[in-house]
């Protein structure tokens, strides 16, 4: 009984969230998707997202190298405020498909699997049936403290949240359609052939309370 009250509360707030918000076009270009490290170890690492507000002032970041792709966090040095932006967390990013906000059902976990970082779109609690898909890699891993890039996998891009026709500080991971294939779960393997990899795609956020309007 409480699983079902559980998975009924979930997916109606996934129902709410896809009736409030629309999701629009951004710059790609001023955006990086990076994985960071937890700690020193080099074993468990998050997911962060830097933009780029305004590209005639400071730069927020600097990439470099491929295979992976070292980010540098410029941000952090600086006081970026209109100058940057810094999503850490389910507060400020989520998954989307189409016009089904997935905040509520979905979260985002960074997998380390032999030499690569994998994003990852993970169903949450109460999501059960739900498929686990890729969507990014770091191709390749560098050292234990070392902020790398990922590359989205074919049909992801960022959008931005919006209520009403108004902007929020919000982001998607987003795609037009659900991947086709089956869902990869757990440990993949790290290099695969594009179609493949297209057919390891996904979504994922933890619950998203509603966040204020960009300024």
């Amino acid at each position: 009984m409480a699983a079902t009250v559980l998975q009924a509360t979930t997916l109606a707030a996934g129902l709410q969230a896809r009736q409030l918000f629309d999701a629009v076009e951004v710059d790609q270009a001023r955006f990086v998707i990076v994985s960071v490290p937890i700690g020193s170890s080099g074993t468990k690492a998050q997911l962060q997202i830097y933009e780029q507000i305004d590209p005639r002032r400071r730069a927020c970041f600097e990439t470099s190298g491929s295979n992976p792709v070292a980010v540098a966090p410029l941000l952090g040095t600086f006081d970026f405020t209109g100058i940057c932006r810094r999503y850490i967390d389910s507060q400020g990013y989520s998954a989307r498909v189409g016009g089904e906000d997935l905040g509520s059902t979905y979260r985002f976990v960074v997998r380390k699997v032999g030499n690569d970082n994998l994003l990852m779109a993970s169903p949450a609690g109460g999501a059960g049936g739900k498929p686990e898909m890729l969507v990014g890699r770091t191709d390749g891993t560098a050292g234990p403290t070392a902020f790398l890039a990922f590359r989205l996998e074919p049909g992801w891009r960022v959008m931005r949240r919006a209520y009403g026709g108004r902007a929020l500080g919000h982001v998607y991971l987003y795609r037009d359609g659900w991947p086709a294939g089956d869902a990869q779960t757990g440990t993949a393997p790290a290099p695969a052939s594009p179609t493949a990899a297209a057919n390891r795609e996904a979504q994922v956020s933890a619950q998203v309370p509603p966040v204020p309007p960009v300024r």
